[in-house]
């Protein structure tokens, strides 16, 4: 509760003014029965006089105006403060998403995190702005019209002694069954949008396998799942209305005949037979709202703890126990001393095993090997996309867990594997490397990536619209544009993880040249799969099944390194004699 109590502070006056506006719609709507009561019995009693009519209906338009404005204030306030609670969430739940390690993110799929930001966001706005109207409306309704009903007649009020307990008997049973289904369905509709998403970022590939009946397959299954869970969930509230509907009619007519009774027995008036029949309207409607608001919470309260979870998901990587903050990456010197990591920590397979290595400031490396035998996972370590489980990294000799994650990042520049542009301009996505980037740094920095031939064929030029993922590019532009990217951030080591391979050799070459020039005193590691990408570089790693196998030039690994000569001879297709 503490928790959520946070999110209501700030707004603390809307989340005051809204139930406290609700009461003076409940005022006024035990009011107006007595009013109609007075004028029935003055009617029967033939003491109703024009003026006597006059004041009567004159009470009961102030009263009409008041509840009125009652009733607005309250669903002004109550959306007030509902909107901007649920906005807060919203914003501490993607703040905390965006400070997730790529551990953090591997525990939830991307659908649900959508889900949560959305749905279940929104799932609690709607209980918080029900629960502002209703929270004092219908307690106050039922306790106003039972005092009013006991009052009127005491004797008939025993009825309501036999219905009311059954009605909040039949409730909680009914929550009891519902709870459970409003929970099912938060995770259908997960499933549901982690399938949706899925299929339509990769409709090219899709489309390619022709695989769009087996993803419409996928998403018939996965849409059926979630009418069923919606449909079991749903049905609860279906049975509940007749239910709750069989309960007035039954109370109203015990009312009305023991009401009857006591009229025709000259100890109750007409007219206090009808108020008192609206009162026990008022009662058993106030019941049903909080059965709803019961209902809706059983949903609010799902999604409550799934989003609880994304907000007490402990971070793996922060900078809390950092020592020197305040420092930058200024030199580029690498050292890996020791490392070993596990993604899975229980598992016993190691992805880096007793990692030794070290990296002169501003020299090019090169790294080759097998698929999956840790090339990604070792230069991850060195921005601390992942933290290592044994060992330490270094950077200008100071561990990388004693920098400030933005220091540290922001002297490191990365070139991912899966390539990724953002909806915007080219211009907008380059300046990912620096916002602040001139026109002319931004051309630059296109030129040396070899970007800037066929940015220039376009009609727009830097102003060319991106789709979203950089749909609308070739992967060798994607590539290109990415690389630019980095270099406008003008990073101290520079990391391209075989970020060239669609991209002809050509071109390649002439981006490795730029790299010499632009980039002198930078350090640069390149992960390739081809040898040609990285034969001129100052060093070249050889890594195979998580541990380093082989370091030197080409001229050294070729004579001395076996695994670097299956490759190199591999892709020559012939052994040199």
């Amino acid at each position: 509760m503490k928790r959520w109590l946070k999110y209501a502070k700030p707004y603390k006056l809307s989340f005051i003014l809204g139930p406290i506006c609700m009461i003076i719609e409940v005022i006024g709507e035990v009011l107006m029965p007595l009013f109609l009561a007075e004028i029935i019995n003055a009617g029967n009693d033939k003491t109703l006089t024009p003026q006597k009519s006059l004041i009567y209906a004159g009470l009961m338009v102030l009263t009409a105006v008041c509840m009125m404005a009652g009733g607005v204030g309250g669903s002004y306030f109550g959306a007030k403060a509902s909107v901007n609670f649920a906005s807060d969430i919203r914003f501490d739940v993607y703040k905390k998403v965006q400070q997730f390690s790529f551990a953090n993110i591997d525990k939830f799929s991307t659908g649900s995190l959508v889900t949560r930001l959305t749905n279940d966001v929104t799932q609690i706005q709607n209980f918080v702005n029900m629960l502002l109207r209703m929270c004092l409306r219908a307690p106050g309704m039922i306790i106003g019209a039972l005092i009013m009903a006991i009052r009127l007649q005491p004797s008939l009020a025993i009825v309501l002694a036999v219905t009311i307990p059954l009605m909040i008997i039949t409730i909680i049973c009914i929550i009891k069954v519902g709870f459970p289904r409003f929970t099912r369905v938060q995770e259908k509709v997960d499933n549901l949008n982690s399938t949706v998403q899925e299929s339509i970022t990769n409709v090219r590939v899709v489309k390619s396998f022709v695989r769009e009946d087996f993803e419409i397959n996928k998403f018939t299954t996965a849409n059926a799942d979630l009418k069923k869970s919606g449909i079991a969930a749903y049905r609860v509230m279906i049975f509940m209305q007749p239910v709750m509907t069989l309960f007035m009619n039954f109370t109203i007519a015990a009312v009305i005949w023991f009401g009857s009774k006591i009229v025709l027995g000259g100890s109750m008036a007409t007219g206090d037979l009808s108020a008192f029949i609206s009162y026990v309207n008022q009662i058993l409607m106030s019941l049903v709202m909080l059965t709803f608001v019961l209902m809706t919470s059983s949903r609010a309260l799902a999604s409550a703890r799934r989003i609880s979870k994304v907000l007490d998901e402990k971070l793996d990587l922060n900078d809390e126990l950092s020592k020197e903050k305040q420092k930058t990456v200024q030199n580029g010197e690498i050292e890996f001393k020791n490392v070993s990591f596990r993604y899975y920590k229980n598992n016993e397979g190691k992805v880096l095993n007793d990692i030794n290595l070290k990296i002169n400031p501003g020299s090019t490396v090169g790294i080759i090997g097998s698929t999956g035998c840790g090339k990604s996972t070792l230069v991850s370590m060195i921005p601390r996309l992942y933290d290592v489980d044994e060992g330490e990294v270094l950077v200008d000799g100071v561990n990388v867990k004693d920098y400030s994650l933005h220091n540290l990042r922001e002297g490191v520049g990365m070139v991912l594997q899966k390539n990724i542009l953002f909806s915007g301009t080219i211009a907008d996505n380059l300046r990912w490397g620096d916002e602040n980037a001139t026109d002319e740094e931004v051309i630059n920095a296109a030129e040396s990536a070899q970007a800037n031939k066929f940015i220039d064929s376009f009609d727009q030029k830097y102003e060319y619209s991106i789709d979203q993922g950089g749909a609308n590019v070739s992967g060798g532009q994607k590539q290109r544009l990415c690389i630019a990217r980095a270099l406008l951030k003008k990073p101290k080591i520079l990391i391209l993880d075989d970020s060239t391979s669609a991209v002809d050799t050509a071109t390649e070459a002439n981006i490795r040249k730029r790299f010499r020039t632009d980039l002198a005193d930078s350090t640069k590691i390149i992960i390739a799969q081809r040898i040609s990408s990285i034969e001129d570089a100052d060093t070249i790693i050889v890594m195979n099944e998580g541990k380093i196998t082989g370091t030197g030039s080409h001229s050294e690994l070729l004579k001395n390194n076996t695994e670097y000569q299956e490759i190199y001879y591999s892709q020559i297709g012939k052994k040199e004699a």
